[in-house]
């Protein structure tokens, strides 16, 4: 009651006729604001005071609109995926991510709550997901036996939970055809932008780059000479970009799977209102040429093989179930590439890769050996995720198929598989209703893209199903989770024609 009439009594003095009333209050507004900045800036510091500040504002704002925390999580994804916060006797660092999720999570709660929201959308999907975050409980609970739980143990695996559990959030939270929309925009967006810091950083001088990625400390970033990453290690060979997802492979990831999700917004008939307000021409919107160049540039500097190759299967799926001229384009783009007289040696390095001799392959095949020996002797649930139960084995692997059984057995992989292949199912699903809605449609193939890109770069990395790369797990329940949405707006949208999409 106190505060409300103190509250009541600064209103009515602000906006008092009175102009000494007005005056005395707006001192007082001022000593406080004052006091409250000199009492952040004396504890925290500048820095974090200015950020605590933004932080609590972005809170704000975040707190009155969906849509507001959903661009934040993809801006984290994309620009600071490992950005934690400097939180003194915690006893641990939440990540920025961990955050944004929970808002995510607690504002759909008091909707329901609510009942501003009464239906609660799955799909068939559903409880394949649901079974994979059973499993992984199983397999967590079973793994304490090998090891001790940590703290930060605990929060890692809570943040696996979460990012499973936002193929539920997304799919509830994003209704609608205007918001998918907006969300594949935002997405697509975040990754050009992390293209683009990853580009820059490249091109400046290696000392400059050093130093700008080292302002990052504050979010618990490393720092000096450990923020550059080289091919195979090796500082005589050229350097890897890197943006500001400290992984080069973690990176390549993240900008295939944008990457396919823009590649048909290129030749769409009626593109994303982004793209649409450009030229078309020769068949290409003009306006998203630039934002693929950008993607696919910054993957090249990445040097991740395993991401290339994952892109090209995407090109090729949505080429063979739509557009064509993504084939034609495809050869032209890698006929300019080798015209580089520096791409001579990445695709050297690159066919090195593929006859598995340079140093990095023929580890991954070592790693899978020791992946099946481990997997062979605890096959059906894994080993969980603190450790390996023998020292003559340990917990793994480039290859995300092997890392599932590994630490969750061949019933996690089963069920997993079993996910993806539902959600793919209602994706083509949903393109075969969707003949005359080319802008739908468009949507749907580069979330079916970006689908198929993760599972061909499973194939040859492991962090999007890993419980130390928080941020890509998340990404991929994000965009299968629009994509089983699309599925159904293609459903309200048409009926089934019984034919594959037209090509074009």
């Amino acid at each position: 009651m106190k505060r409300t009439a103190i509250a009541t009594w600064m209103q009515s003095w602000l906006t008092s006729t009175d102009q000494t009333k007005r005056i005395a209050a707006t001192v007082l507004v001022c000593v406080a604001v004052g006091l409250a900045g000199g009492a952040l800036f004396g504890f925290l510091g500048p820095l974090l005071a200015v950020a605590v500040v933004v932080g609590l504002a972005g809170v704000l704002i975040m707190l009155r609109s969906t849509l507001a925390i959903l661009a934040a999580m993809i801006g984290v994804i994309c620009l600071l995926p490992f950005a934690a916060l400097p939180l003194p006797g915690v006893g641990f660092s939440p990540t920025v991510l961990d955050v944004v999720l929970a808002m995510l999570l607690v504002t759909w709660m008091f909707q329901v709550a609510r009942k501003k929201q009464t239906d609660l959308r799955s799909s068939t999907v559903g409880p394949a997901v649901l079974a994979l975050m059973v499993l992984a409980c199983v397999s967590f609970v079973i793994g304490l036996s090998f090891g001790s739980i940590t703290t930060s143990l605990a929060r890692q695996f809570a943040e696996l939970l979460l990012s499973l559990g936002l193929f539920f959030l997304i799919l509830n939270n994003v209704r609608g055809r205007e918001r998918i929309e907006q969300v594949v925009t935002l997405l697509i967006l975040g990754g050009c932008a992390a293209a683009t810091v990853g580009v820059v950083l490249y091109l400046l001088p290696e000392n400059v780059t050093i130093r700008l990625l080292s302002l990052l400390r504050v979010f618990g970033y490393p720092t000096g000479s450990d923020v550059m990453v080289h091919v195979e290690s090796n500082p005589e060979l050229p350097f890897r970009a890197t943006s500001t997802s400290i992984n080069p492979n973690v990176l390549g990831g993240m900008l295939t799977l944008v990457a396919a999700v823009a590649l048909p917004q290129l030749l769409s008939r009626d593109p994303l209102p982004l793209f649409a307000r450009g030229p078309r021409r020769w068949g290409l919107n003009w306006l998203a040429v630039p934002v693929v160049g950008a993607l696919v540039l910054c993957l090249l500097m990445t040097f991740s093989r395993g991401a290339m190759v994952g892109l090209a299967a995407a090109a090729v799926v949505m080429a063979l179930l739509r557009y064509r001229k993504l084939l034609l384009l495809g050869v032209v783009g890698l006929g300019l590439l080798l015209l580089i007289p520096q791409m001579q040696w990445y695709l050297a390095h690159f066919l090195e890769g593929v006859q598995g001799e340079d140093l990095a392959t023929q580890m991954r095949f070592g790693e899978y050996k020791d992946a099946l020996i481990l997997i062979s002797r605890y096959p059906w649930f894994g080993v969980g995720f603190s450790g390996a139960p023998q020292i003559d084995v340990y917990v793994g692997v480039s290859n995300m198929y092997l890392l599932i059984a590994e630490e969750m057995g061949l019933a996690g992989l089963g069920t997993f598989l079993a996910a993806m292949g539902l959600a793919l199912r209602e994706m083509f699903g949903g393109l075969r209703r969707v003949a005359d809605d080319a802008r739908l449609e468009s949507v749907l193939l580069g979330l079916v893209g970006a689908t198929v890109a993760v599972l061909v770069t499973g194939i040859f990395d492991h962090y999007f199903l890993n419980i130390n790369f928080q941020h890509a797990v998340a990404l991929l329940w994000v965009l299968v989770g629009l994509g089983v949405a699309a599925a159904g707006q293609a459903k309200v949208a048409g009926t089934d024609s019984g034919q594959p999409p037209r090509v074009e």
